[in-house]
């Protein structure tokens, strides 16, 4: 077997806006809390340490990115489609509601009132909208975060795109949270509802060769006394892109399940995962690579599941028999972000090594994976990952 190894992983605060980023900022462990870059006029209300983050949502490219993302929004507006007879009549919150889409495509599906929360300044974009198209009796923009906003009644309805990149990056689950507790009806619907993050080992031998290889020959010259350093600039942080499902090396392995209905913000705050494969393939394993599901249920059936045991490909700290599937009974209430399924603004993330391990088939990989979320800055996440 190969020597134990470990490396650590952060994110912090992006200079764009994050989901534009394609390399999350790294922050090693035992250095402290980085501040937040400060911002000229941060968003009302928001605290000082989140103002860089909601003024990058302000931008209006990165909700374009999102929008233009045809597998997240398709699957979003058929979801709530689908779910139009809980809808109708109803009273819908949006939570990071952006540029208001989902709040839209919750009032096309008859509900009787939709708040429309944003922090960010796109907010007041998202009135405009609402204003253009006729939908003021409607939706309420309320332009705030969702721990600080009045409501005055009781929802039936909460809505939000909260994913980030590896799935909890940003954050942004705790505000769902937070909305659930404070306004959510008793048997009320949550879109999405439940949330899967995989993991599993890697093969990539063209990324590395392209940006390692490369400084053997640089017409004609041997730069390799680079190597080191070019290692360190390619993968000292993670990557967000897309891999090909034939370079995955064994099954998926579940670190964490999320069910919106009963989750609670400290089993979110840190977690580990346990992981062992066994290598499908002989290959280079060059790194580990993060992908996550969201379904959209009801709560009554997510009750019926809480009630049944849970399959291995379901529960915490088990490989998976297939790449993203639980089991559904409808292919639209599925937003996948898997290898091999139609691609989505998210990829995958992944954690490259430094150096290649030549793997055997049936070798062993196993270790432990911890995510920690930084408590005074949705913009700080640190990746831990130890393997032997």
């Amino acid at each position: 077997m190969n020597p134990s190894s470990s490396q650590g992983h952060g994110a912090g605060p992006p200079e764009r806006p994050p989901r534009r980023r394609r390399r999350a900022r790294r922050r090693r462990r035992n250095t402290g809390t980085r501040a937040a870059p400060e911002q000229a006029q941060p968003p009302p209300v928001a605290a000082a340490h989140d103002a860089a983050y909601f003024n990058g949502y302000a931008q209006l490219g990165i909700h374009e990115e999102m929008i233009k993302d045809q597998v997240r929004t398709k699957t979003y507006r058929d979801a709530i489609m689908q779910h139009r007879s809980f809808i109708r009549g109803k009273v819908v919150l949006d939570v990071g509601c952006g540029t208001g889409i989902l709040s839209m495509f919750c009032a096309y599906a008859g509900a009787r009132r939709v708040y429309a929360v944003d922090a960010s300044d796109i907010a007041i974009q998202a009135e405009l909208v609402v204003e253009a198209i006729s939908l003021s009796n409607i939706i309420t923009v309320l332009h705030g975060r969702v721990e600080d906003v009045d409501i005055n009644e009781k929802v039936d309805v909460i809505v939000s795109e909260w994913m980030g990149y590896i799935l909890f990056y940003e954050n942004m689950l705790k505000s769902v949270i937070t909305a659930r507790d404070r306004w959510l009806k008793p048997g009320g619907l949550i879109l999405p509802s439940h949330a899967t993050l995989y993991v599993a080992p890697v093969t990539h031998p063209d990324r590395y060769s392209e940006r390692v290889g490369f400084w053997r020959n640089v017409y004609g010259i041997d730069m390799s006394a680079l190597l080191n350093y070019a290692k360190q600039c390619a993968f000292e942080e993670p990557l967000v892109e897309s891999i090909p499902s034939e370079n995955v090396l064994a099954w998926p392995h579940v670190v964490k399940h999320v069910d919106c209905y009963t989750v609670i913000v400290q089993e979110l705050e840190s977690f580990t995962s346990n992981f062992y494969w066994k290598s499908m393939m002989r290959a280079p394993l060059n790194g580990f690579a993060f992908w996550f599901n969201v379904e959209f249920h009801k709560p009554e059936v997510a009750a019926a599941w809480r009630r049944l045991p849970a399959p291995p490909y379901a529960s915490e700290g088990s490989s998976a028999n297939r790449y993203n599937k639980r089991a559904t009974s409808n292919k639209d209430s599925l937003l996948s972000t898997a290898p091999g399924d139609p691609p989505t603004h998210w990829q995958q993330t992944v954690i490259y090594l430094y150096d290649p391990i030549d793997l055997e088939e049936d070798q062993v990989i196993e270790g432990s994976v911890t995510l920690i979320q930084n408590r005074e800055s949705r913009g700080f996440m640190s990746i831990e990952l130890a393997y032997l």
